[in-house]
């Protein structure tokens, strides 16, 4: 595991568009497509701007990135709380990326149907229905101050799914379907990076670190790679409870 820290949110969506840059410039290098998981909510909205503007948009070919989604609230895409609609607003709409690399989770069909469809685009895309060794080449992944990352929330089932790759289910705590990747292909992924802003996440940062292991109410604690790197992008605030 390796955890940088920066001043602000600023500073760390800069150290991490140049990070993630390099890596996709490395990555084509020895080959020809690079598989992208983003994250919703609002940490990464900086990070997104940066990667949609000079000099990183440049650098970045686009054409041969598929982009994917960690998680969705079953939300229409017009509003505002949709994920993909997030990532459109802020880079996707303003890089030159094909249509049919770009893979939403539909919520213009029920949360178990869009669940069930994105798992079959992802054996699609990967070429089985068998967990590879190696899934996606980066997972970017955010965290509440909950300790949830993906829509893995404490006390959920969903935590401890062993078999699916995606799966749906009522988030009663928020009144809302979520549709979510389970930790199972993201563990194999080859690069995994955590991007975490904000004091309030500073304690469940300290229990998801360097607490006791209890992922049932810290279920960040699962992201466990296989074989791939895990990395911790976070800000002074959110380390604040680090070395104390």
């Amino acid at each position: 595991m390796n955890l940088e820290v920066y001043k602000d949110i600023d500073q760390l969506s800069l150290a991490l568009a140049e990070w993630i840059t390099s890596l996709i410039e490395e990555t084509f290098t020895r080959k020809n497509s690079f598989s992208f998981v983003l994250s919703g909510g609002n940490t990464p909205k900086k990070l997104n701007l940066l990667l949609a503007s000079s000099p990183y948009k440049e650098r970045i070919d686009w054409k041969k990135v598929h982009i994917f989604w960690g998680d969705e609230r079953a939300v229409p895409f017009e509003d505002e709380r949709n994920n993909a609609r997030m990532a459109f607003d802020t880079l996707l709409n303003k890089v030159d990326i094909p249509g049919n690399q770009i893979h939403i989770m539909d919520t213009s069909l029920t949360p178990e149907q869009a669940a069930v469809e994105y798992r079959e685009s992802l054996f699609e895309f990967f070429g089985t229905d068998v967990l590879p060794d190696q899934t996606f080449d980066l997972v970017l992944l955010g965290m509440g101050d909950d300790g949830h990352t993906l829509s893995l929330f404490p006390g959920t089932p969903v935590i401890n799914e062993e078999k699916l790759w995606v799966a749906s289910f009522f988030l009663k705590a928020q009144n809302m379907y979520r549709v979510t990747l389970t930790k199972n292909i993201v563990n194999h992924s080859n690069h995994i990076v955590f991007i975490i802003s904000g004091s309030e996440k500073a304690n469940a940062l300290h229990q998801v670190l360097l607490g006791e292991k209890n992922p049932g109410l810290y279920p960040s604690q699962v992201i466990i790679p296989t074989q791939g790197e895990l990395h911790f992008f976070v800000d002074e605030a959110a380390a604040s409870k680090l070395n104390a």
